[in-house]
């Protein structure tokens, strides 16, 4: 089989469907393929459709490899690392605490793709005719005790420093939005504190914003195949995509498949020390919202956003791997905790577990494999929708030759080769 003239965008999440529009938008032959449905593979399905622009800071840091286990799960936090899986992760968790002490330095790096996020995706959907996907209402963080103002003020702080706005919310918010969710009986109204972040948005349903920006790349003469590409081979004359129905030559391949998307590049010699971190959530259907803006529970780690017809709780950093069944305690524990805010919570409704793929410094992988025409876009961690579009216009710019809007070489695989 040959498409000589196409670009193959290997994996239909948000990624990948944010690349096949913005290279069909340009013209380009793209043929976008995937083993699932666009958007249901992976992560991109259950994410919590927050545009997380005030995460400019990499997760690794010499604060939380102190204050980590405060988190662990069997304590009643949203970190779970099973022991079966201790030794298998080492390696990744060395890397990651080795990545703490560079925070400042990854921050520069990750800050400038992070805080162009909600004009990024402003521009491509706007660009696809979807503008009403976007809803730029910012969003909420809210802390509950007698020490919730002065966290909320300690964060405040801390945003300020990275650049990112925020304001006390307003009182008639906190009044009426938030105190009305206390704990019965053990919160009172004035045990509470939040900030608005005013320059944040959310998406009203992550799956039809994949669906949309690859109706679009199709619209555009993109091409969309269900096949598994089991190995990535560069050729004399572009890049060989090994199939169960054969080989499949094209000009060049872009691999952003995920957690899946070490297999393909380990072979050609780049290190993806992914791991899959898998995120849960739970629906609350026809679930009025408490605001029309995306609320984070910081004491509790519940993200809460308000979708068509439902609101999204998400939650857990699960690091049971890839393979791993969907874990009912977690599903349970969210739904508890959703009750204890004050949510409605009559029924246990369907849950979701997605693997997000994490390297080990919480920067993405973005580069191009030396003397080939192979790509990848991976390791959005947990921000894969926020970073989506803005990965898009990078990727885009290094297949057609141009120059980046910013400097990429912090983001190549090679900075995790042995040394």
């Amino acid at each position: 089989m040959d498409r000589q003239n196409a670009v193959a965008v290997i994996g239909a999440g948000v990624i990948g469907a944010a690349l096949a529009a913005r290279l069909a938008a340009e013209g380009t032959q793209v043929l976008l393929l995937d083993r699932a449905d666009p958007g249901t593979g992976g992560a991109s399905f259950g994410n919590a459709g927050h545009i997380a622009s005030e995460h400019v800071e990499p997760l690794p840091s010499r604060a939380l490899l102190r204050s980590f286990w405060r988190d662990l799960y069997p304590l009643g936090g949203v970190l779970d690392i099973p022991f079966r899986r201790t030794l298998a992760i080492l390696p990744w968790a060395r890397r990651f605490a080795a990545a703490a002490a560079r925070q400042a330095e990854n921050t520069l790096h990750l800050a400038p793709l992070v805080s162009a996020a909600v004009e990024d995706w402003e521009r491509l959907l706007g660009s696809v005719g979807r503008s009403e996907l976007l809803h730029k209402g910012g969003h909420y963080e809210v802390w509950f005790g007698r020490t919730a103002h002065t966290r909320a003020a300690a964060r405040a702080q801390a945003m300020e420093r990275g650049g990112v706005a925020t304001q006390p919310a307003p009182p008639e918010w906190l009044r009426m939005s938030v105190n009305s969710l206390h704990r019965a009986g053990a919160r009172a109204p004035l045990d509470a504190a939040a900030l608005w972040f005013p320059l944040t948005a959310h998406v009203l349903d992550p799956l039809e914003v994949v669906q949309a920006l690859v109706s679009h790349a199709v619209q555009a003469g993109a091409e969309l195949a269900r096949i598994e590409v089991r190995a990535v081979q560069p050729n004399a004359s572009g890049v060989g995509l090994h199939t169960a129905a054969g080989i499949l030559n094209v000009r060049a391949a872009i691999v952003c498949a995920g957690a899946w998307s070490a297999p393909l590049l380990e072979p050609l010699g780049l290190s993806a020390p992914l791991e899959p971190v898998r995120g849960y959530h739970v629906e609350l259907p026809d679930h009025a919202p408490v605001c029309d803006a995306t609320i984070v529970y910081s004491d509790d780690h519940v993200v809460v956003t308000p979708m068509r017809g439902r609101l999204r709780a998400t939650s857990f950093m699960d690091f049971a791997g890839l393979d791993a069944p969907l874990d009912a305690r977690k599903p349970a524990r969210l739904h508890a905790s959703l009750a204890r805010l004050g949510y409605r919570c009559d029924r246990l409704t369907a849950a979701w577990a997605g693997p997000r793929p994490v390297l080990p410094d919480y920067l993405p992988g973005i580069g191009r494999l030396e003397r080939s025409s192979v790509f990848y876009a991976i390791g959005h961690q947990h921000i894969g929708l926020t970073l989506a579009a803005g990965t898009a216009e990078l990727v885009a710019a290094l297949v057609a030759g141009r120059t980046p809007r910013q400097d990429v070489s912090a983001f190549d695989l090679r900075r995790f080769a042995v040394r």
